[in-house]
């Protein structure tokens, strides 16, 4: 259903850097770079994910109770997903583990990017 998303960022190199570490353990990969524009894809999905300065240039932030989440290929992914996340300025959000509760078994990690977005990896395995 969802077609494409966006985040709003400050600082594109610094985002770029981010996002190239983090998706590279998902599959995800740069496809569009451009001084307001990069996108990321994987191939098989028709899904893409933006980068973006704000259009009415302002500040990017954040939305309290906002998250995306990325499907991981496997507990090892979510594992790389995090410390990528973590070596290139990320916080941590909650650290790789099952969480409880769920059926089937969800295996994630939590992070912010520098900008203060929240990221999920998970896997259902």
């Amino acid at each position: 259903m969802i077609a494409y998303s966006t985040l709003g960022v400050n600082d594109m190199d610094r985002a770029v850097a981010f996002y190239d570490a983090v998706f590279a353990p998902l599959g995800g990969r740069r496809d569009t770079t451009s001084p307001t524009w990069t996108g990321y894809s994987r191939p098989g999905d028709r899904a893409k994910f933006f980068l973006t300065r704000p259009w009415d240039r302002s500040t990017a932030t954040h939305g309290n109770g906002t998250m995306l989440a990325f499907l991981a290929d496997d507990r090892a992914a979510v594992d790389a997903f995090h410390a990528s996340a973590l070596a290139q300025g990320g916080a941590c959000e909650g650290p790789p583990g099952v969480r409880e509760g769920m059926n089937p078994v969800f295996y994630a990690a939590y992070v912010r990017d520098p900008d203060g977005n929240k990221l999920c990896a998970f896997v259902r395995k």
